[in-house]
């Protein structure tokens, strides 16, 4: 017997996208639109490839519903695979805990959500298929519940639906810790696994797989995101086929200015670096984040301009490719050594504001002034504090005066 199942995790539906909108309006809403298109993207996937179940791992929402929307979406996205004739096999995982997303609507009947109180299994006797699972009943889910699992089903094609962190992956909350060894004892044929957001085949003896998020939320997601396809035939996996959705992929481009001394050479290097990061799904948008790097001799004038500075970047984004959105520029640049001074002695005053930014008093003030703006950001999971960054904002400050004093511009 041979089928196909789908494995998908980390949908995140409803995450909020704090901080993008004050920009660009329409382009923050499209990024905020990107995590349900790219579920839809999945349905639609689905329903092409006519898999025989979907397994969703966790973190089908990002936290507690502001309204039924979120819900009625999902239950409409879901109604289409019912329809069709596919289950739905769906656990609960940090995000959406039964203690974290309370609000409920009633899905189809051919839609399998597993209990929090203890493992358990449900099937589908045409396959001869068994998946086993469990949800999280609350946010943080420290004990390893992968050794509750059931016993496999002799003879059947046995899966383990299960949110972890396995035995750690950086940047992930240790929830529901196990071992490979762990998953390997319970005699399973399949790990669908959730919670970390890049895609990872773990293991193939039996496969444990993360299918990653569908739909990165941040430059901290940077890359192709979605799901897998996987074939089994007689009992075993054949092929893993990797199924990209994203409708917005962000990146990170470091742009090399070394020994570049005029803007157009700037931006040409702009171009290319642009260049290099396009979706390969030209109708995927980027959303890039820009670091200039290197020293050159346009140093002070890019830090006496940023906003400038950010705009002929967009500018030379848009002449690559029409869906690119520069999401912010930093500056890591430097002056050469071998600098001419210029109409002010700017080693003499760079050094001056160096002292004043290393004053005990002046950044007490500094951080004070953070804390309150601090206290008026959304929180985003993940990020770190602003305060961390003291040290950085003082040197860009720093860079800002003493371009605006002695920095030409570079355009």
């Amino acid at each position: 017997m041979r089928f196909t199942f789908l494995h998908a995790a980390d949908l995140h539906l409803g995450s909020p996208l704090a901080g993008l909108a004050g920009r660009d309006p329409s382009v923050a809403r499209r990024i905020a639109l990107a995590g349900r298109e790219a579920f839809s993207a999945l349905v639609d996937r689905a329903l092409d490839e006519k898999v025989a179940f979907v397994l969703l791992a966790g973190d089908i929402y990002d936290r507690e519903w502001q309204d039924n929307a979120i819900g009625l979406f999902f239950n409409k996205e879901v109604a289409r695979l019912h329809r069709d004739g596919i289950p739905v096999f769906m656990i609960r995982g940090n995000h959406d805990a039964a203690s974290v997303v309370t609000r409920t609507i009633t899905l189809p009947q051919s839609v399998g959500q597993f209990s929090t109180r203890k493992a358990e299994t449900l099937r589908l006797d045409a396959l001869r298929v068994a998946v086993h699972g469990r949800s999280f009943p609350d946010r943080a889910v420290e004990e390893n519940i992968a050794l509750d699992y059931p016993d496999p089903i002799p003879g059947w094609f046995n899966i383990g639906l299960l949110h972890t962190s396995l035995d750690g992956r950086p940047g992930h909350a240790p929830y529901a810790p196990c071992s490979l060894s762990d998953l390997r004892s319970r005699g399973y044929d399949y790990w669908a696994l959730g919670h970390v957001h890049e895609h990872e085949v773990v293991a193939t003896d039996p496969h444990v797989v993360y299918p990653g998020n569908i739909q990165g939320r941040s430059v901290r997601e940077c890359g192709a995101k979605g799901a897998v396809l996987v074939d089994v035939e007689d009992g075993r996996v054949v092929d893993l086929r990797r199924v990209l959705t994203a409708r917005a992929e962000w990146a990170m481009a470091a742009v090399d200015l070394t020994g570049i001394g005029e803007g157009t050479g700037l931006l040409a290097a702009v171009e290319a670096a642009v260049a290099q990061h396009l979706p390969a799904d030209r109708e995927t948008m980027l959303v890039l984040r820009v670091t200039l790097t290197g020293a050159t001799a346009l140093h002070l004038g890019l830090s006496a301009h940023p906003e400038t500075l950010r705009t002929e970047i967009q500018a030379a984004a848009d002449r690559v490719h029409g869906d690119v959105w520069v999401e912010s520029v930093k500056l890591a640049t430097r002056e050469p050594s071998s600098s001419v001074a210029g109409p002010v002695d700017t080693a003499n005053f760079g050094a001056l504001l160096a002292r004043i930014g290393a004053e005990p008093a002046f950044r007490e003030r500094i951080a004070g002034e953070i804390a309150i703006v601090s206290a008026k950001l959304p929180a985003i999971e993940g990020a770190p504090p602003l305060a961390d960054d003291l040290h950085a904002i003082v040197e860009e400050a720093r860079a800002l005066v003493l371009g605006r004093v002695a920095g030409s511009g570079a355009f």
